[in-house]
């Protein structure tokens, strides 16, 4: 292996480490330095010679220390070895030893007594899920920058899991906004139809790819799951799209608003509380307001941060009552128009986002411990976002008001300070 290994990456190394490579100053221990007569120093890569017999060293190396330190795995194993009867091995899917593959779904507890398994199978199964959460990171870190940040102060197993609901998620967005949706609303309803099905399956134990996979472990994990929030969100999504039952362009109260606030986010408060679990002497049912109050607080200041993008899309989710209380019309927010009358507008709408913010505050002693780290952390952050929306004079047409990376981190002691002053349980 280690020879193979040597073959394959050999030559793409090389590549590496020449000086027009990005990365060429990070690799210092393979170069060699020469002065040259005329006092000028220049920088030249080690010969390709050179080079290869150190990376075939280095492999060779590698391959006879994995060689004696890991150990073996038997050639042959016993029937009671083979014999999983509650479904432990890999993703729990149950194996046909007359057909050699594994039946349809990945249902940990439908293994029945004497059911035989692969362990070679088994452990393919588990690397499959392995890959599986670490796409679902990269999914979440690409397009959910301070949540992922927030992920990353969670212990590795609720880390994962918040990933897997993260993209099942956004798969989910991207279902109701991809080109093939608006081209054909007919073939969306169909998918979205067939979406609801598969989301059924996952809970029932079934995945249909990778990451249907990831999110089937993670109900396994967290059985206290409920499917309602997932049905709930993909009613929110079809709250966008023109022409479906439950589309709405425009919403005429804050009532009515709320409604899609809940479904687009609340949401996902709902379906990350078993995950990040409750304190000693609190039930998952007394943290659930808190947990919607936190996800409804997010949604506004999306909105209130995308007001410019929506209009591009004929989209204004502000409340028309509020528009009509301080003088603002569809036109004017159309138009881009910032005055006095819709600076006024958005202090308002950010002040109703703060009360959602200091319910959700109220929520964070009742969660676990190790999770109240990335919640505080990752209301502060989106908090931060609507002080930058007043720092900006209210302009979301022309400035996006975010949170840099720096001060993103320069909040953490405080989120930290603050969870330290919480009690470790209700009856403490």
């Amino acid at each position: 292996p280690g020879a193979c290994l040597y073959v394959v990456v050999s030559s793409p190394l090389q590549a590496a480490f020449q000086p027009q490579a990005p990365w060429y100053d990070l690799v210092s221990p393979w170069r060699k330095c020469v002065e040259e007569p005329a006092g000028a120093s220049r920088v030249r890569t080690a010969s390709p010679m050179a080079l290869k017999k150190q990376l075939f060293a280095v492999f060779v190396s590698l391959h006879v220390a994995v060689s004696f330190r890991l150990p073996r795995q038997p050639v042959s194993m016993t029937l009671e070895e083979v014999k999983r009867p509650t479904g432990a091995a890999g993703l729990g899917a149950k194996y046909n030893p007359t057909s050699g593959a594994f039946m349809n779904g990945v249902n940990r507890e439908g293994l029945g007594d004497g059911a035989l398994l692969k362990p070679t199978d088994a452990w393919r199964q588990e690397a499959t899920v392995s890959k599986a959460y670490k796409e679902c990171e990269r999914i979440t870190e690409s397009f959910a920058k301070t949540f992922y940040l927030g992920t990353k102060l969670m212990t590795p197993e609720k880390a994962k899991a918040t990933w897997a609901v993260y993209t099942w998620c956004r798969r989910t967005d991207d279902l109701v906004d991809s080109p093939r949706a608006t081209m054909c609303k007919e073939t969306m309803l169909a998918d979205i139809a067939d979406w609801e099905s598969r989301l059924g399956g996952i809970f029932s134990g079934h995945a249909r790819d990778s990451l249907d996979a990831a999110l089937v472990d993670t109900i396994e994990r967290f059985p206290s799951m409920s499917i309602e929030p997932f049905e709930d969100m993909v009613k929110g999504m079809l709250m966008d799209i023109p022409g479906t039952p439950l589309a709405q362009m425009r919403y005429q109260t804050w009532e009515e608003l709320e409604v899609y606030c809940y479904r687009v986010a609340g949401t996902v408060g709902l379906m990350t509380l078993p995950i990040m679990g409750t304190a000693e002497g609190y039930s998952e049912e007394e943290a659930r307001k808190p947990a919607l109050s936190l996800g409804i607080a997010l949604q506004i200041t999306n909105i209130l941060r995308d007001v410019g993008e929506d209009t591009v899309r004929g989209r204004i989710y502000l409340p028309i009552e509020d528009l009509e209380r301080f003088g603002v019309s569809e036109e004017q927010i159309m138009d881009g128009f910032v005055d006095e009358n819709y600076r006024k507008l958005l202090q308002f709408e950010i002040e109703r986002a703060d009360q959602y913010y200091t319910a959700a505050e109220e929520g964070i002693a009742m969660l676990h411990p190790d999770a109240r780290m990335p919640v505080r952390a990752s209301l502060d952050i989106y908090r931060g976002i609507l002080a930058q929306l007043a720092a900006n004079n209210f302009d979301n047409f022309r400035k996006r008001a975010y949170v840099s990376k720096v001060k993103k981190f320069m909040m953490l002691p405080e989120a930290w300070w603050k969870v330290q002053q919480l009690p470790k349980s209700r009856i403490n």
